[in-house]
């Protein structure tokens, strides 16, 4: 954990969420990675900025 910075999901509830919307586990597990990546970065870009 990083103050001012977000370092990951809670990939446990990530897929519990993809259950709950008929996500097949395995999909899941192929695809959150690479979304939670770019997510992050994301977030961490916004945080960055003055009025983020």
């Amino acid at each position: 954990m990083l103050p001012g910075a977000v370092i990951g999901w809670d990939m446990s509830a990530a897929l519990a969420l993809g259950d709950a919307l008929g996500v097949p586990p395995a999909v899941a597990a192929e695809l959150l990675p690479v979304i939670e990546a770019v997510m992050v970065a994301k977030l961490n870009e916004q945080m960055e900025r003055p009025n983020g």
